[in-house]
């Protein structure tokens, strides 16, 4: 596993880098300038040259990628170009409220779903199935804004009984992380019974049943080993995916993370924000399919890595 291990750490490399070559390129195709936007609409010529100037804007598109290339391997990604505050202080203050209202998201998604898809595996074309499945397709075809918003509008507005913006306390974060992670549920109760029905027709699981065992004990002793090993997978999926896609979720309940920094940094033309938390979200969806695969040989004792 070690070897295996260090092969994958040492395929970062390129793999950042032509993410970095990416989104170097798509971010100077973005129209409008930004030292214009930063010095003000009304602010003269003069100014303008002068703002881009101190930018290093002016320099030849190669010079300006060697540089930002030069700056990322030290963890230095510049100055924020609306704030003027390190990108990295931006980041690292924006990071954390969008790493637990993910981290909560995908807690009560991954459980519920995966109690969800369990029970409809196992009472399969039942009422049980019926309505799982029902709150499978309604979470997955409900939009995250519009659930955000009647949420927002029952809770807060109209009960009272949660805040509807900020992230000051653990009750901020349950609106949010419920729009969040409702797609998720759904998406994770789909996939465990479509795994679990996979798994209780092989013959092992017949076989345990053949034996006299209870239900409980095949399922949970037998069958969800197995089971999990797909469903690992897309809840690693997931999880990248709300970390980097949060953007909606966190505009609507005026959230203070990553993707309300990402939006207003596109809005303001910000390069080395936009750079950079593209650069960390590569980075996380690596982080994270690496670990997934790892988990592969806890669950499983019989997978080998080379």
């Amino acid at each position: 596993m070690l070897r295996y291990l260090i092969k994958r750490l040492l395929g970062l490399a390129p793999t950042l880098i032509i993410v970095a070559v990416l989104v170097f390129l798509c971010v100077h195709l973005l129209p409008g300038d930004p030292a214009r936007l930063a010095a003000g609409p009304d602010a003269p010529p003069e100014t303008v040259e002068l703002v881009r100037k101190d930018l290093g804007l002016d320099r030849s598109i190669p010079e300006q990628f060697l540089r930002f290339i030069s700056g990322a391997v030290r963890g230095d990604f510049g100055k924020s170009i609306r704030t003027r505050r390190l990108v990295s202080a931006e980041i690292a203050e924006r990071f954390w409220p969008t790493f637990w209202l993910t981290f909560w998201s995908m807690a009560w998604s991954v459980t519920v779903g995966l109690a969800i898809g369990t029970v409809a595996a196992v009472w399969r074309n039942r009422w049980p199935d019926r309505i799982g499945m029902v709150f499978a397709i309604s979470g997955i075809s409900f939009p995250a804004f519009a659930l955000g918003m009647v949420l927002m509008e029952i809770f807060a507005v109209q009960l009272g009984w949660l805040p509807a913006l900020g992230a000051e306390s653990w009750k901020h974060y349950i609106l949010p992380s419920l729009t969040l992670g409702a797609a998720v549920a759904a998406i994770m109760a789909r996939f465990t019974r479509s795994s679990f029905v996979e798994i209780l027709q092989e013959d092992y699981v017949r076989t345990a049943r053949a034996k006299g065992l209870s239900e409980p004990v095949v399922v949970i002793k037998h069958a969800l080993r197995n089971a999990l090993i797909p469903v690992v997978t897309m809840m690693g999926l997931q999880f990248g995916f709300l970390l980097g896609g949060s953007i909606v979720v966190e505009k609507v309940f005026n959230w203070p993370g990553m993707g309300r920094l990402l939006v207003d940094a596109v809005e303001m033309r910000d390069y080395p924000v936009i750079q950079a938390s593209v650069l960390l979200f590569s980075l996380e969806f690596i982080v994270i399919n690496l670990i997934v695969d790892l988990l592969y040989g806890f669950i499983n004792p019989t997978i080998r890595y080379k």
